[in-house]
């Protein structure tokens, strides 16, 4: 992989672990800024929102803008949030710091998913997005918990002014390894805009949303499921929420090979074997021995379904991805949204603690349903003929040929 997916991986590292790590800053927040712990959610919130306005909008916005330019801007607008929640004197003011701090963070993946598969070969695009992708899911082993832990012994605000610094380390990593792609790659607005109205990217962009808002339903209350149901000790949290975070990264290490191989069997297997597995996560939250197997699992099979999730809108967006890439981490924070709120719908609702996940179950059935359609519609679909061959597995084939794996 080149040196350039590397400094993409740290500003992923950087985003995952401000991401997540105001979750277990909530009750320091609190105390501190004088509210209380529900109103301080408002601040994770925040950052989604900042997330699902920001990827569409600045993606169209920087539509013509030289992908490095745009890379090192977005990263610049990521480190002014974080230094901005720092040195916030209030509330109000820590929700504008967390709201800017998002904004960038679906336009940096889609960008830089982009700019990953440019740098390789076509039989090896899967594996460099997903080489992208291990610095979100480091960052929920090493990050966050470090982070989390230097809050609190710190104060919130020095965990927002480290990640300020892994910002800044991020833009001189991209300054520095990130080539300049050739000006023929940028498309204007328009082009990215007709592309994100295809039927199979909106159809893509669905399937994230359902698919993975199964995950979130689980995650969102994790914490609460180990300590009210397993029995485990507060202070055991931490360290099992890791172990969520290992299975993220064994998820991005597995895809990236598989999704090369064969895409759509891929997407179609994990949302298949996620069903399933929050299916067993429902029983296997009851025991202490069981419990922490099932959180590495469900790590490893939920991220098992980003790559070939990103990679297919961004090849059924092929001549202009990048507002469809960017608009995919749109759809993953809709997940988030929507699958913590029926999680915790089906808690209000007296079904109990493990409920959510047999509501995950549900909903990530859904979304195979959604990857299933979309899929024979594309087979239906007649293609342009063409006498031109591209490399799949390092083996000529007709476009044809390869469209029946992708």
């Amino acid at each position: 992989m080149p040196l350039a997916i590397l400094a993409l991986a740290i500003g992923a590292f950087g985003i995952g672990t401000t991401e997540f790590v105001m979750m277990g800053l909530l009750p320091n927040v609190a105390d501190d800024l004088g509210t209380s712990v529900p109103t301080a959610g408002y601040l994770v919130s925040a950052y989604a929102l900042g997330v699902v306005l920001g990827a569409p909008l600045l993606t169209t916005l920087g539509a013509r803008v030289p992908r490095k330019r745009m890379l090192l801007l977005l990263m610049g607008l990521f480190t002014i949030g974080n230094l901005a929640s720092a040195i916030a004197p209030g509330y109000g003011t820590l929700l504008a710091g967390r709201f800017l701090a998002g904004l960038p963070h679906g336009a940096f993946f889609g960008v830089g998913a982009v700019v990953a598969a440019r740098l390789v070969a076509e039989e090896r695009k899967a594996r460099a997005v997903a080489a992208m992708f291990l610095g979100l899911t480091i960052a929920n082993i090493i990050g966050v918990p470090a982070a989390t832990a230097l809050g609190q012994h710190l104060g919130w605000r020095a965990t927002f002014l480290v990640v300020s610094v892994i910002g800044l380390l991020a833009l001189a990593s991209l300054s520095l390894l990130v080539p300049r792609l050739p000006d023929a790659e940028h498309t204007g607005v328009a082009q990215e805009v007709r592309a994100l109205r295809e039927p199979q990217v909106l159809l893509g962009l669905l399937t994230a949303v359902f698919g993975f808002a199964g995950v979130f339903a689980v995650y969102s209350y994790l914490a609460s499921m180990l300590t009210e149901v397993t029995g485990y000790a507060e202070s055991s949290v931490t360290v099992l929420l890791a172990l969520f975070g290992i299975g993220m990264t064994l998820g991005a290490l597995i895809a990236g090979p598989l999704t090369d191989r064969a895409l759509r069997p891929t997407l179609y297997g994990s949302l298949a074997a996620l069903a399933l597995v929050l299916v067993a996560f429902h029983y296997a939250v009851l025991s202490k021995a069981t419990a922490p197997i099932g959180v590495v699992v469900l790590g490893a099979i939920g991220f098992l379904t980003t790559t070939p999730l990103q990679l297919l809108v961004m090849n059924k967006a092929r001549h202009a991805p990048t507002l469809a890439s960017a608009s995919n981490h749109s759809a993953f924070n809709l997940a988030n949204a929507g699958g913590a709120w029926l999680g915790g719908v089906a808690i209000a609702a007296g079904w109990g603690w493990t409920s959510p996940a047999l509501v995950g179950a549900a909903l990530t059935a859904v979304g195979l349903a959604i990857a299933l359609t979309a899929g024979a519609l594309d087979r239906r679909t007649p293609l342009a003929p063409t006498a031109s061959l591209v490399i799949a597995e390092g083996v000529p084939r007709s476009r044809e040929e390869v469209a029946e794996g992708a």
